[in-house]
Order: structure tokens, then C-alpha cells, then sequence
């Protein structure tokens, strides 16, 4: 006798419908990001009677194909008519990436094939249509389907070579190097190759179709140095010009802290501060203060210029400061995100002037471990400006300083801030910086290795620790601020990285953990090949970026980061400084101003790679051409059966040889 399966009641169908109907809702949302069934049930914040429901309800939806399931995760199905929408970023070889405007199935960016970018540009903001087929585990593949807005009306280029009727062919960076642009320029203009050059795009091209431009003015000639930085202005359309109102603004406040400006600040004027910073720095941002108990316990406070004070929210400099949302700094230059009578002056902590300042003041044990905490307005007066090289010349004996045993201390406490940092799996690379020398005309005149000695480290150290308990005491408190966030590397990227590791002579597993990172570029530093090793890593990671939503941040192995101590040069700081202080702003608000922010970092990162680089080329050719003999030291990074790439250790910059 067969028994019959008891009716659901009324209730229980009832239940099962609603779970059904919410639960698609969920997976249809825009921000809905593949998960599994336990964390789908917590974000759905379920009863646990319901539990065993939900798991009928989620086999069900995938029985009648509403919801995918792959391996552990769900999926919502997506069609062609589901497309993500954001802003395109093109490499100068073509392809290009998508930053989406908002989460959806994968984080990070949808790479864009050369061929499916439909005569996108950078910067424009695009419909993509995403290949779920493609998808590696380095993230999905897309094809633009079509262009909301254009980035620009005009390019900045270099002329190739002269055409008949009053035309020539350009060379666009922004285009790539496989478009082709004619550019018609007036009768009488002189144009010759070379000339360096902005254009009005009359009709964008494609793949096989010219873009047709005008010549809107000549900015130089290729071979005139002092161009290289007015040309990348143009080319990643920097504001290099200040308003009338944000310099009349800057100017209004003079040039002194007034007695007015210290009303309700604590005064630490008296104690013991100083500031070290790279030789030709003009915008201090930050000054230190450090001391050790009887007890053996460091207290360390970390003194911020107080931009905040100054640059109100919505006012003139504000305004200008959020479009440029960074300082962009170039070989002998720089474009500022303050007037300079604010970044070079009067938030500046200067030595032997008073100047108003936010604290981070913190105790630590003889361990370095954090055991409290102060977050005050105060007035500082820096007693001395250090250079990193006088910094460590003072350490090594070379320089004589009655701030010795200040330094000595500093150097004690950052070996414990270190300790405490690498035992969490923080990684540290320890790169060299290249310094391109440049003259008044901008024209390079030879390089400077600034090494990454002690004196940089523990100046990083400190700063490390306030963004820390900076965002740490935000984020416990409730509040809507700007993370400094970083996703852990794609496992393919990982595996990739083991292997050419391997490759020199360092065995690391196929997923590689944060202490067996450490380790092996602690054995490769000193080594040939330890800056290549570490730079490789580095370009397969993801980038860090600012964010409302906080996931943490791997490199650094921390829940909780954000930046802090650079309000001169950063806006993302500024946010920061004012949330601390009562200034608050809505999630949405801060969703909007970190992606400025993260796009507009992006865009200066390039903009100064770019004339680094072309500095560097200029030096090459200048040694090569005195010397057609030289040799130059090299290493090779990668083997491919056409060639292989190597990297001018003197100029630490990539090349290739054909074979």
C-alpha cells in the first residue's frame, strides 16, 4: 500500500512563496554578488526554523532555471539584455577595462577585448554586455554595445607624418597605437612631424575608420623636454589651473595661524616635534611626536596638517579640490590639489611656525601593541625639518643632531611596529624609488636611487598605524567615511606568480600565503632579481581603491584602513577629516566621492608614468648617442617564442628584443 504525502498547509505554501519571491528579488538586485546558500540565508537574516525551506526553495528555483547554481555559489541568469554600465578605461595597445558603477556578479573590472571596444575611448562612460562563457578566474570578458556619454571633445597627439591638402597623420595615446587619425590643420599653420599638438574630434573612427580632427594649437615639439608635462596635462585632461575664486578664497586666509584659528585646540606647541620628508618636498603633511615612559610604554602622536579647517565643505577650494581629488607630482613639478598658498604654506608644517594640526595620539606597549588612544584638534610647532638623507646620516654618525636619541627611538619603536605587522602576514616590499632629475627646462639630467632604508620605514610605520586606528575608531562608531580597501590577487594570478618565482630558484606553493610572500622577497631583496620579483607580484595584485563598503586590506592584512595622514594631496583624506570631526555624509554620498576619487588616482598614476617614462627614454637616447657602445645591465623578465622582455636596472624601465 503506497503512503500519500501529506499536504502542505495553507501557511506553510504561503511561507514557501514568500521565501521564493524575496529570494529572487535578492539575486536580482544590481548589487547582488554570487554567494552561497549559508551566506544567503544570513543575508537574508531568515529564522533558523526556516532553514530546511530555503534549501527547497533555492533547488526549486534552479529546477525551473531562475536561479544558476555554480559549484558552491547562485547565480541570477543573465541575458542580453542585462548589461553593466560604466566607465571604460583603454590601454594604449587597444583593449580596455570596464570599472562598473556598481557590483554585480564579479568584483573588480571586465576586461574588453581590442575588437568589441565599438570606437569607445578612454574615459567613456559605455554599456557592456558581460560573456559569462569567458569568464577566467582572473574575471569576465565583455563587449561594449554602446557609448552613454563621450569623455572628450578634443585629444591631445603627435604628429606622424605630413598629408597633402592641408593634413597629417597623428599619433593619439588615448586611441592606441593602431588607430589611425587625420588631422586638418589651417592654410598658413606650420606643422611638421613631431609638433605636439591638441585636436576637436570631428567624427570618431573604429577599427578600420579614421577619427577626422581639427587642430585646435600646437603645444611644442617632441623634442623640446620642457613640453612632456603641458602634453600629459592635455593628454589625461588635468586641471592645472586654479578658479579666481579658489585662489581669491586661498589668499583670504594670509599667511598666519591667528589666535582665533587656535580657540578649542589642545596646544602642544612645547613638545618635542619634527618632520622628515624627501629633499624637495614643499607640502609637509605630517609631523612626529614620540617619547617612552618609566613604565617602557611608547607614546607616539602623529600630527596631520589640519586641511579640514581651511577647506570647507562646498566652498570655492573645495569645489576645485574634489575635481582633482589628487596632487599629480611629475619629475621636477607638480599639479596640486591646493592653491599653494595652502599646500606650500599655511597647512604646510613648516618648521618654527605654528600651525594647526589634527592628533592622533597613541600608547604602546614595549611590544608596540596599541593599548589607547586620543583623536584631538591641535596647534604644533614643528622644531626641525629633516630630510631622509639627513635623517639617516644623523643615525649612521655622519651628521651630528641633538634629535639623535628622538631618531634612535623612532628606529627602536618602528623594528616593534614591523614585528607586530609581518606576525599578521602583512607583506612589505621594500622597493628602491627612481628619481629622475630634470633642470629648469625639464630637460633629465641623471637619476637618484632612493633606497628604502630605515628612515622611510619608520615614517611609514607611523603613518600606517594612525590610518589604522583612524579608520578602526571610525568604523566602530557607526560612521560613513572613505576605506582604503584591497581584494586579495585572482588565484590564477597566484599560481602565475609561483611559477616564475620557481623559475629563479624560489619554491613557493601554487597559492602562496601572505607569510610565504614575506619570506621570499625578505631572501630575493638583495638579490638581482628582488625588485623584478617584487614588481611582478605587485602588477599581478589588484588595486587598492577607496570605498564606502569595507572588505579590508590585504596587503596589509587589516579589517580596518583607510588615508588619513595626506589631506594636502589627497582628497580622500580630507573626507576622512572631516567625518571625524561631525561633518558627515551619507553612504551615498561617500560611494560617489571614493569613486572620484579611486578614477581620478588612476588617471594621475598614468599621467605621471607617463612622463617618467618618456623622461627615462629621453636619458637613453642621450647616453646611446654619446655612447653607441654603452652596455646597460639587464634582466631578463619574460621568455616568449618571438622574444623576450628585460628590464635596464639603471633606469628601471621594460624593453624587448625581437628574436
Amino acid at each position: 500500500m503506497n503512503k500519500r504525502k501529506p499536504k502542505k498547509s495553507s501557511k506553510e505554501q504561503k511561507v514557501q512563496e514568500n521565501l521564493q519571491r524575496v529570494t529572487k528579488q535578492f539575486l536580482m538586485g544590481k548589487s547582488y554578488a554570487p554567494m552561497s546558500e549559508t551566506e544567503l540565508f544570513k543575508r537574508l537574516g531568515l529564522p533558523e526554523l526556516h532553514r530546511d525551506l530555503f534549501s527547497r526553495v533555492l533547488q526549486k528555483l534552479c529546477e525551473a532555471g531562475e536561479v544558476e547554481k555554480k559549484g558552491k555559489l547562485y547565480h541570477f541568469p543573465r541575458t542580453e539584455d542585462d548589461v553593466v554600465t560604466g566607465v571604460l578605461r583603454v590601454h594604449p595597445r587597444g583593449f580596455g577595462f570596464l570599472q562598473p558603477d556598481v557590483a554585480f556578479d564579479f568584483s573588480g573590472d571586465v576586461f574588453i577585448p581590442k575588437h568589441l571596444t565599438m570606437n569607445a575611448v578612454d574615459g567613456d562612460r559605455v554599456e557592456v554586455v558581460v560573456n559569462y562563457e569567458s569568464v577566467s578566474d582572473k574575471g569576465p570578458e565583455g563587449r561594449v554595445i554602446n557609448i552613454l556619454t563621450s569623455a572628450r571633445s578634443h585629444v591631445a597627439g603627435t604628429v606622424l607624418e605630413m598629408l597633402p591638402d592641408g593634413q597629417a597623420r597623428a599619433y593619439v595615446p588615448l586611441l592606441g597605437t593602431s588607430a589611425r587619425v587625420i588631422v586638418d590643420y589651417p592654410p598658413k599653420t606650420e606643422v611638421v612631424v613631431g609638433d605636439r599638438i591638441v585636436m576637436h574630434v570631428k567624427e570618431w573612427g573604429g577599427k578600420d575608420e579614421e577619427t577626422h580632427c581639427d587642430l585646435m594649437h600646437k603645444i611644442g615639439h617632441i623634442d623640446d623636454p620642457s613640453c612632456d608635462v603641458p602634453a600629459a596635462v592635455e593628454e589625461f585632461s588635468l586641471r592645472d589651473q586654479f578658479p579666481v575664486a579658489t585662489l581669491s578664497q586661498a589668499r583670504s586666509y594670509g599667511t598666519r595661524v591667528t589666535p582665533k584659528d587656535m580657540e578649542g585646540r589642545r596646544d602642544l606647541r612645547e613638545q618635542m616635534t619634527f618632520t622628515i620628508d624627501p629633499d624637495t618636498a614643499k607640502d609637509f603633511d605630517d609631523a612626529i611626536s614620540l617619547s617612552k615612559d618609566d613604565k617602557g610604554r611608547y607614546h607616539l602622536d602623529v600630527h596631520i596638517a589640519d586641511v579640514s579647517h581651511y577647506v570647507s565643505k562646498g566652498s570655492p577650494i573645495d569645489r576645485e579640490a574634489y575635481l582633482r581629488s589628487n596632487s599629480t607630482y611629475f619629475p621636477g613639478t607638480v599639479v596640486p590639489m591646493l592653491p599653494e598658498a595652502l599646500s606650500n604654506n599655511l597647512c604646510s608644517l613648516k618648521p618654527n611656525v605654528i600651525r594647526l594640526a589634527v592628533t592622533v595620539s597613541m600608547i604602546l606597549d614595549g611590544d608596540g601593541a596599541l593599548k589607547s588612544y586620543e583623536i584631538f584638534r591641535s596647534v604644533i610647532k614643528s622644531q626641525k625639518r629633516f630630510t631622509y638623507r639627513q635623517a639617516k646620516d644623523v643615525l649612521d654618525g655622519k651628521l651630528k643632531s641633538p634629535l639623535k636619541p628622538n631618531l634612535d627611538l623612532m628606529v627602536e619603536l618602528c623594528g616593534k611596529l614591523k614585528k607586530v605587522r609581518y606576525e599578521r602576514g602583512s607583506i612589505e616590499f621594500a622597493l628602491p624609488e627612481l628619481v629622475v632629475l630634470v633642470d629648469e627646462k625639464g630637460k633629465p639630467t641623471g637619476t637618484d636611487f632612493v633606497e628604502y632604508d630605515v628612515t622611510h620605514q619608520m615614517i611609514e610605520e607611523f603613518m600606517l598605524k594612525a590610518n589604522e586606528v583612524v579608520a578602526t575608531h571610525l568604523s566602530e562608531n557607526g560612521h560613513d567615511f572613505a576605506y582604503r580597501i584591497h581584494d586579495e590577487p585572482a588565484n590564477e594570478n597566484l599560481r602565475e606568480f609561483a611559477l616564475v618565482a620557481a623559475a629563479f630558484g624560489y619554491k613557493v606553493s601554487a597559492q602562496p600565503t601572505l607569510d610565504e610572500l614575506q619570506t621570499l622577497f625578505d631572501e630575493a631583496q638583495h638579490t638581482p632579481y628582488g625588485s623584478y620579483l617584487a614588481s611582478n607580484f605587485i602588477r599581478r595584485m589588484k588595486m587598492a581603491y577607496y570605498s564606502a563598503e569595507n572588505i579590508g586590506h590585504y596587503g596589509l592584512a587589516l579589517t580596518h584602513y583607510c588615508h588619513f595622514t595626506s589631506p594636502i594631496r589627497r582628497y580622500a583624506d580630507l573626507i576622512v577629516h572631516r567625518v571625524l570631526f561631525g561633518d558627515e555624509e551619507t553612504f551615498e554620498r561617500v560611494e560617489e566621492m571614493t569613486a572620484r576619487c579611486s578614477e581620478r588616482e588612476r588617471i594621475s598614476s598614468r599621467a605621471e608614468s607617463t612622463v617618467t617614462l618618456l623622461k627615462k627614454l629621453r636619458l637613453l637616447k642621450e647616453m646611446t648617442e654619446a655612447d653607441p657602445h654603452r652596455e646597460f645591465e639587464g634582466v631578463v623578465t619574460k621568455v616568449k617564442p618571438f622574444g623576450f622582455f628585460f628590464e635596464v636596472i639603471d633606469l628601471m624601465c621594460e624593453g624587448f628584443i625581437h628574436i
